[in-house]
């Protein structure tokens, strides 16, 4: 493979960065995360004008159809500058999960309402046994007289609050196979009987909520592939966003190294920039190796996803295990290259440090795709289990 980024990759890669460094700088963000509906609506619409929301969807759904390595591109741009918004929850988790097991009708619908930015979506696995296994979807679908009704709790749902559709990963059989019997319905927002609750977390430019459903009734319509045999769509999406989230985290570690060479250099300490210090050069190289790394780790993954590679679900493990570890590294190092203001809410370093934080829990921590690793690597299974 060609590890040097083609001249279109490049020129997206450009787009993204002038787009959020224009739309999304420090300021905007703060403001951002001040408004109750935690991202601007204007940027919204720039990035479906760019074709940056469509850039994962087939062109026959209006987008570009372009694949993880350029979707990984544009996240690490976004991680980079903190954007706020639901542009991960509806193009990473909400958009493959429609295009793995969706009919031709919900991706018409669905996926093209997406990539015009008409559409805001995303995806409901999590419940209070917090696994991301098959075995941690307990929310009930019970079918009768032509619908279903569904029953249950989920955790942390990225940007609820904002879809206009939720997708959610339901028990409708019971087995002794547990990634059999879940099935996966595209549930409306305003749906009777779904209620939310917002959740607070360590990044602010972050939404999630508590989504409640109290006897939802969707027609059989509302079924994303097949019944019972929603697991694999989970894991597509699921795996996709272990990806995703390694760019996001590579971003915002490579703004924390930017941050601190910059202030390294102009720090003035004992009548020297503090960058002349053995102790802070080495803690900037470190940082660079940790970067460097992470970089290689998310964009081999994103590739073997693209290839359909026989490594890709280990690749995106990895990815996801070395990248949470690495992003914390770098950011928690960039603290202290900074000293006191690092810890300053007026100065930006901390909105690149919670969002790798954050980041590093969500999709699988380090601890479970090691497991994971540990799977695939001594007993590799035809039925991916993400727990």
């Amino acid at each position: 493979m060609d590890f040097d980024f083609t001249g279109e990759q490049t020129m997206l890669r450009n787009l993204a960065r002038e787009l959020l460094t224009h739309e999304s700088d420090p300021r905007a963000v703060r403001q951002m995360m001040e408004d109750p509906a935690g991202y601007s609506e204007g940027l919204w619409r720039q990035l479906a004008e760019t074709g940056l929301l469509g850039i994962a969807i087939d062109p026959d759904h209006g987008g570009q159809g372009l694949g993880m390595v350029e979707l990984a591109l544009v996240l690490e741009e976004m991680g980079r500058a903190a954007y706020p918004g639901p542009y991960f929850a509806t193009v990473v988790l909400a958009a493959t999960a429609i295009d793995a097991g969706g009919d031709r009708a919900q991706k018409n619908a669905y996926l093209s309402g997406i990539a015009s930015g008409k559409t805001r979506a995303t995806l409901a696995v999590l419940e209070d046994g917090l696994s991301l296994g098959p075995e941690g979807v307990d929310l009930r679908a019970r079918y009768q007289n032509g619908s279903y009704t569904l029953a249950g709790v989920k955790r942390f749902v990225s940007f609820a609050h904002v879809a206009d559709v939720i997708l959610v990963a339901a028990r409708t059989t019971e087995s002794s196979d547990p990634t059999r019997g879940v099935t996966v319905f595209a549930v409306e927002r305003d749906a009777a009987g779904l209620s939310l609750e917002p959740n607070v977390g360590i990044d602010l430019t972050s939404r999630t909520s508590t989504v409640r459903l109290e006897d939802v009734r969707v027609g059989r319509g509302a079924v994303v592939g097949r019944v019972d045999d929603g697991w694999p769509i989970v894991v597509a999406a699921l795996r996709r966003a272990a990806v995703g989230a390694s760019a996001e985290m590579l971003g915002a570690a490579r703004k924390c190294l930017e941050m601190s060479v910059e202030y390294a250099s102009v720090r003035q300490q004992f009548g020297q920039p503090i960058g002349t210090f053995q102790a802070v050069k080495h803690a900037c190289a470190d940082m660079l190796l940790e970067v460097e790394n992470a970089h290689a780790a998310t964009y081999y993954a994103a590739w073997a996803l693209d290839a359909d590679a026989p490594d890709a679900a280990l690749a995106a493990s990895v990815a996801k295990a070395y990248v949470s570890e690495a992003a914390r590294k770098v950011c928690g190092s960039a603290i202290q290259v900074h000293g006191g203001i690092g810890f300053t809410w007026d100065y930006d370093l901390h909105l690149y440090f919670k969002r790798a934080k954050a980041l590093e829990a969500l999709y699988g921590d380090a601890d479970l795709h090691r497991e994971q690793v540990l799977r695939e690597v001594l007993a590799p299974s035809a039925v991916p289990v993400l727990a």
